[in-house]
């Protein structure tokens, strides 16, 4: 495994040796390689003191991507949406204001809840 971030890859290693934690106490890694077996992990870290071996059950790499949103097409919603869902939620927040939603929606022809059958045309 290699990454292109500096600082900022966390490895979460469950189930490791015993011995492990009082042999990494005080390293600073610059770098790691991580194996996956059939029978569980092996991770070798470099340091300046030389590398060290571990063997766990499991590992996790995490590895934030800077930038991940940015390069979405999120949607975005203009003056009136924001508007609108503004004074929505604040009547959420108000007692008794998700019942009125409720009403106001099943007014406007709104999903009915499951289970509650709508009437239907006479």
């Amino acid at each position: 495994m290699t990454t292109g971030v500096a600082d900022g890859v966390e490895i979460q290693i469950g189930g490791a040796e015993s011995d492990a934690a009082e042999r990494l106490r005080g390293a600073r890694l610059s770098a790691a390689t991580v194996t996956w077996h059939s029978d569980g992990v092996s991770v070798a870290l470099s340091s300046p003191e030389g590398l060290r071996q571990l063997k766990s059950r499991t590992a996790i790499i995490h590895e934030p991507l800077p930038g991940l949103y940015g390069g979405l097409p999120l949607a975005v919603l203009d003056e009136r949406a924001r508007r609108f869902w503004r004074r929505v939620f604040w009547l959420v927040r108000v007692p008794g204001g998700r019942r009125l939603l409720g009403l106001v929606a099943r007014r406007a022809g709104g999903r009915a809840r499951p289970g509650r059958a709508r009437p239907g045309p006479k």
